[in-house]
């Protein structure tokens, strides 16, 4: 087991302190901090691995870092968003999470692709056709959006999110989408055509700020400029 701290707040960062023999994977960019005795090699895992993680949008290599003198090491992987860092002590079951929420993990542990068994779920349930699922035994870290609210659910029972709104679920759980009824809902309701169904048994967590949202949000304060002296794009707030 990896000997960690999280810190930071809604900032956050995670610092290991790996021992000798022990291996942290994480993707290229993620690492922000570490002792002179941790040694980076990077691999792609095997091509089905690799092609896989290319079309979940994350990097198709992974690199491996392991201290090579002394007790242990150190090592920080900062979050690329506020909100939260949770660790994930998996025993031989798997995860479902998001894309772009892997943030490390032991190495050990499978960082696999999870497709969409029908095309309408992916398609219409904000979620996208790809996820995620790491399995095995070990310690993974997961970016969360905002803050994180975990649901137990047992057989047969659902919780509805809406778009964006789910950060990682049990892979005994199922998911599938239904349908806003009502006309006036729909076209008056503000919150779309969709919405994703998660089913139980297993654990659901759910993330407070989609970073997709943040970003709709925003969008109406940023003016975007082409054209400059120096070729590139300037963004402006707008009033």
């Amino acid at each position: 087991m990896i000997r960690y701290e999280i810190e930071g707040g809604n900032l956050p960062v995670v610092i290991c302190y790996p021992e000798a023999g022990q291996t942290l994977c994480c993707e290229g960019g993620a690492m922000s901090w570490m002792s002179p005795n941790m040694v980076m090699q990077t691999t792609a895992g095997g091509f089905k691995k690799a092609f896989g993680r290319m079309f979940t949008g994350e990097s198709i290599f992974l690199n491996e870092y392991t201290p090579t003198s002394g007790s242990y090491g150190l090592i920080a992987f900062a979050s690329s968003f506020p909100g939260s860092i949770l660790p994930f002590e998996l025993k031989g079951d798997g995860l479902i999470v998001q894309k772009h929420s892997f943030l490390a993990m032991e190495k050990g542990l499978d960082l696999s692709v999870w497709f969409q068994k029908k095309f309408s779920r992916g398609f219409f349930g904000g979620e996208g056709f790809i996820l995620q699922r790491v399995s095995g035994c070990g310690t993974v870290f997961l970016e969360i959006d905002g803050y994180c609210k975990e649901y137990t659910l047992g057989v047969g029972e659902s919780l509805i999110l809406d778009t964006g709104y789910l950060a990682a679920m049990s892979d005994t759980c199922t998911m599938d989408v239904i349908t806003v009824k009502g006309a006036k809902n729909i076209f008056f309701g503000g919150e779309g055509l969709f919405h994703t169904r998660v089913t139980g048994p297993g654990r659901v967590y759910v993330q407070s700020m989609p970073v997709i949202n943040t970003a709709r949000a925003l969008s109406p304060y940023l003016q975007i400029h082409t054209g400059s002296n120096d070729g590139g794009i300037n963004i402006k707030l707008g009033d």
